[in-house]
């Protein structure tokens, strides 16, 4: 008999909420993503705001479209970090308020073990060398001892905040990935940019100081944006391949935001035939930020025992991955 859970999801930009059975079928995923103006950044608090005025609408439109009774809701799921500290409160504070009403058990959820976990059941993925590539995320990742183990990562932006910083030096509104590999695709004079790997990290501040300077002295958009995303993809790529190699694994999989830039997709492919790895890549309805992550990952979770009473649950913005320990996976 199939068991139901309720996943929200508010850690930056986006407010969502899935419904997900134990077999894995996600039943709706309702989301609403906080706009900022164009050339700027998320504003946590006024993000939040656009949580708070989103949450009730789209928590209605997800039990709606999911055919399920909030009777038969089994347990709700919550991102508990890391994350924009106001953003997580009110998705922390929705998860109660359910939860509570429900009288079912509140299991909280971290984030990034959350585009791992729901990529590997999407695509059917068992024990991959993952490439987590988002706006709070650049890491390369493997499950080893009851841990996901971070064999690499960004020393200072992420990949998603290198593409959003140099988009809105352009006059952008965030998140502006999409927008740059549309002018990329326009393209293919590569403009030299620093390429900086440190052992199996990676540092974008310098490609994108560089990326600006270019912009500014008047080199076309389309022109750095290919070459801004040669650089960065080609470095992450390696560092992949080191760690694939490292590991021995046979699949790799890219999860997170920037899963759905097909550039990215292309060189990474490229990469795993050459160690007869399978690659796999998050479907793009559910790369970016969603509650159908919170509740698969909330899911995998409650069975193995993990629940949190309502008056002890907590958000936590800097809450790394590989200090989670994954039950489930044992």
């Amino acid at each position: 008999m199939s068991r139901y859970i309720l996943g929200v999801e508010s850690t930056a930009h986006t407010f969502s909420v899935s419904i997900v059975s134990s077999e894995g079928k996600i039943l709706s995923n309702a989301k609403s993503v906080y706009k900022p103006p164009e050339g700027s950044g998320i504003h946590p608090f006024e993000a939040s705001l656009s949580h708070l005025a989103s949450a009730a609408p789209v928590l209605s439109e997800a039990t709606g479209a999911s055919g399920v009774g909030m009777r038969d809701i089994s347990a709700v799921a919550y991102a508990k970090g890391p994350g924009l500290g106001p953003c997580l409160r009110v998705g922390a504070v929705v998860a109660r308020t359910v939860a509570s009403s429900l009288g079912v058990p509140l299991v909280p959820v971290n984030h990034a073990v959350g585009h791992i976990e729901l990529g590997c059941m999407l695509t059917g993925v068992r024990d991959p060398v993952v490439l987590l590539v988002s706006g709070g995320h650049t890491m390369i990742i493997a499950y080893a001892g009851g841990r996901w183990r971070i064999l690499g990562e960004s020393l200072d932006l992420t990949l998603g905040q290198l593409l959003d910083q140099f988009g809105r030096h352009h006059g952008l509104a965030s998140p502006c990935g999409r927008a740059i590999e549309e002018a990329a695709a326009g393209s293919s004079s590569y403009l030299r940019l620093p390429y900086s790997v440190k052992g199996n990290d990676v540092s974008f501040s310098g490609l994108l100081t560089a990326s600006k300077k270019l912009l500014d002295a008047g080199k076309s958009f389309s022109d750095v944006s290919y070459s801004i995303q040669e650089t960065a993809f080609a470095m992450v790529t390696e560092v992949t391949e080191r760690a694939l190699a490292f590991t021995g694994k046979r699949e790799v999989i890219i999860v997170g935001g920037v899963a759905a830039n097909r550039r990215l997709s292309r060189m990474m492919s490229t990469m795993s035939a050459r160690h007869s790895a399978r690659l796999a890549a998050a479907p793009l309805e559910y790369s970016g930020d969603c509650g159908a992550q919170i509740a698969w990952t909330g899911w995998l979770a409650y069975k193995s025992g993990v629940s949190v009473p309502v008056a002890e649950s907590e958000v936590t913005q800097s809450w790394r991955l590989d200090s989670v320990d994954i039950a489930w996976r044992n």
